[in-house]
Order: structure tokens, then C-alpha cells, then sequence
């Protein structure tokens, strides 16, 4: 985890931000994400720089809150600042509450609580993590934001699958520069006043905090010869058109994951991740059910009644089916292998049989269906003690 993200963790609420409580659920964190993210979307919001700022630090909350992992580390984080340790670290020797030390009590341990406070002050004092002058780590550049768009497909293209173009408009890579920052035919240098770790160790008492250094502004690089085409921020405002694969049998809501296609980080620094949720529209025929397709087949009442073999349509053109003679509107057969398209395989089809009851009859048939009643034995409604 890089350093920043740990020191940011004591002073931002990520609940807050994405409007949650503590105790939320995955599900509720990522439907408060997703609402939140199509409100305040760069694309959405054009030159407001509010809703750019809002939209980065709801994708920090949710890369946070959204790994199980990372919650439960982030909780622990905020649970020790809640105690004392948090915000800027306010009070006593050092910088910390207590006595000497800096901790209550005149000393401290790194495992007095739940978290390992050698491996979390690690990433943020000198002292005892080799983040001091003498031993000082490079820091890694904050990745680029997280970008997310929708994609509309028909049934039968999520069945079989396609690639497609998406256009985003927003911050892409310069093309001047691919995205350094320096003009072309010039490299960036490393920072002589941090010497390329992008922190630099400030003195907290007994501890030295590592902070971000105000020179290369933490990338750990120094561009002598800015782009002219951006300005030395290696990243320009322009729409870009990206391929996106679409898996076949595609469900409707999916989120696909292109790594590094997001925002370009600053100065070179990797790019953000974008996110592609696929709307797939309804069928004219199928429904789905997970990996199975269903479609309701209408059956005459002789058919129904008598059997007999009917065609099936399919994704893959009609098939035949066996209705068994005293079938009832509502049985439900399965087709093995005629569903969506999954990975190692296909799902079934799930086909329900509804009796048609025609609207018209012709002459002929009123008297067939009379004399078929007058040759009724049973009442259908036997079974409720009525005639």
C-alpha cells in the first residue's frame, strides 16, 4: 500500500463520502458508488472541476471500501485514530498523546494494539521504518483516476459476443509527449531535492514524518522542458476512441475491467482503470435466468391434451420438443445446452408450456368443443366438491 494513501486513510471518512454507514454491507457500498459516480462523472459534468474532484475521491473511497481487504486494514486504521492517533496526531512529546514517547504511559511497543503499528507508521515516520534520511524509500506516484462509461448491446450481440467502439471524452495522455510531460527528444530528471523519492523526512518530535516533497510534488521527477503541446502535466483534454471486448453471453449490468485505460496519472504516472458496464436490452422472445434462457411456448389444447412433438426456437435456430399428452400451462421443460454462452460452457433453456385458448372459434369448432364437453365424464372442478 503506498505511503500517501496511508496517511490520507487518518483523515478521510470514506463512508462519508460515499454516504454510507460503518456496518454497510459490499452490495449497499457498491450501489452508493455507482449512483455517485454517474452523478459527478467527468463526461457528465464537462469542465467542472467540483464534480472532478468529488468523482476522484468517491473512486478513492470505493478502491478502498470496495476490497474486503482494504476495508478491514482502513477500519483498523480509523479505529486507532478514533483512539488518539489519528488527524495530525495532536498533543504530547513526539506529536502523540501521553507522556514521554509520545504513548501513554511513558513508552510505547508497536504491537500494544490490534494493528501492527510497525508496519502502518512504517510507511509514514522516518524513524524505524527506513523512511528516515538515511534510508529513505521511493515513493509511487498516485495512479491516475478511475473512469467509468455504459454501453448498450443488443440480446443477441451479448450472446455471441462482439467488440465495440466506446468514446471518452476527458483527460487522456498527450500525444505530443505520451503523457511524460517533457518535450520530445528531453526526459524528465530525477529530483536533486529529494533525490528521486518523492518524500522528504521533517522532524516530529522523537520521529520525522516523511511528507511530500514540494519540489517535484511527490512524483520524484523534474521536468526542465515542459511540453509545450501540455504544459508539462503529460496529459491533454481530447476525445479518445477505445475497443472494448464484450464477452460472450454478456449479462446485463456486467462491469468490465480495462486496466491502465482510465485517466493518465501526473507526469507519467499509471493510469487509472476503466470501467464499462453493459446494458444488455430485453429479447423479444427470452428472459434469462442466470446462465439458462427461458421462453414460454404456446401449445393448443390438443396438443396439450393429445401431445404431440412442437418446434422450439433457439439462439441457434428451432429445435424439437416432445409435449407429453395431459401437459398443463405452466410445465416447464429443459432443453440442455441452448442457453447463454458461459465460460466452459452453455446453460440450458427453460421452456414453459402455456395453453393457447383462441379468442374466435368458427362454427365447426364450437361444435367439436360441444361435443367434446357433452363427452366429458369428470367436472375439472371435482376436486373442490363442486360441479
Amino acid at each position: 500500500m503506498p505511503e500517501e494513501v496511508r496517511r490520507e486513510w487518518f483523515e478521510k471518512d470514506y463512508y462519508a463520502v460515499l454516504g454510507v454507514p460503518k456496518n454497510a454491507s459490499a452490495a449497499e457500498i457498491k450501489k452508493a458508488y455507482r449512483k455517485l459516480a454517474q452523478q459527478h462523472h467527468p463526461d457528465a459534468n464537462p469542465g467542472n472541476q467540483g464534480s472532478e474532484d468529488r468523482f476522484k475521491d468517491i473512486s478513492s473511497a470505493y478502491d478502498v471500501l470496495g476490497d474486503p481487504e482494504k476495508r478491514a486494514q482502513y477500519d483498523r486504521v480509523r479505529e486507532m485514530g478514533s483512539q488518539g492517533f489519528g488527524g495530525g496526531f495532536p498533543g504530547g512529546a513526539g506529536g502523540f498523546p501521553g507522556g514521554a514517547g509520545g504513548f501513554p504511559g511513558g513508552g510505547f511497543t508497536y504491537q500494544s494494539m490490534d494493528v501492527d503499528l510497525g508496519d502502518l507508521l512504517g510507511g509514514m515516520f522516518g524513524a524505524g521504518s527506513g523512511a528516515a534520511a538515511g534510508g529513505r524509500r521511493a515513493r509511487r506516484p498516485r495512479r491516475g483516476a478511475d473512469l467509468e462509461t455504459d454501453v448498450r448491446v443488443s440480446f443477441d450481440d451479448a450472446m455471441e459476443g462482439l467488440t465495440m467502439p466506446v468514446k471518452l471524452t476527458g483527460r487522456a495522455p498527450c500525444r505530443r509527449c505520451a503523457g511524460s510531460g517533457a518535450e520530445p527528444g528531453t526526459h524528465p530528471v530525477t529530483c536533486g531535492r529529494c533525490g528521486g523519492a518523492g518524500q522528504m523526512a521533517v522532524s516530529q518530535g522523537l520521529f520525522q514524518m516523511a511528507q511530500t516533497c514540494p519540489q517535484c510534488h511527490g512524483s520524484g521527477k523534474i521536468v526542465k522542458q515542459p511540453c509545450t503541446a501540455c504544459g508539462g502535466e503529460g496529459a491533454e483534454r481530447r476525445t479518445r476512441t477505445l475497443n472494448v471486448k464484450i464477452p460472450a453471453g454478456v449479462k446485463d449490468g456486467a462491469r468490465i475491467r480495462l486496466t491502465g485505460r482510465g485517466e493518465p496519472g501526473p507526469t507519467g504516472a499509471p493510469a487509472g482503470d476503466l470501467f464499462v458496464r453493459v446494458h444488455v436490452a430485453p429479447h423479444r422472445w427470452f428472459g434469462r435466468k442466470g446462465d439458462d434462457l427461458t421462453v414460454e411456448l404456446p401449445v393448443s389444447f390438443a396438443e396439450a391434451a393429445l401431445g404431440a412433438n412442437v418446434q422450439v426456437p433457439t439462439l441457434n435456430g428451432a429445435v424439437t420438443l416432445k409435449v407429453p399428452a395431459g401437459t398443463p400451462t405452466g410445465k416447464t421443460f429443459r432443453v440442455k445446452g441452448k442457453g447463454a454462452p458461459h465460460k466452459g460452457g452453455r446453460g440450458d433453456l427453460l421452456v414453459t408450456a402455456v395453453v393457447d385458448v383462441p379468442g374466435k372459434l368458427s362454427r365447426e369448432e364450437k361444435q367439436l368443443l360441444k361435443q367434446l364437453q357433452e363427452a366429458a365424464k369428470t367436472s375439472p372442478r371435482a376436486g373442490l366438491g363442486v360441479s
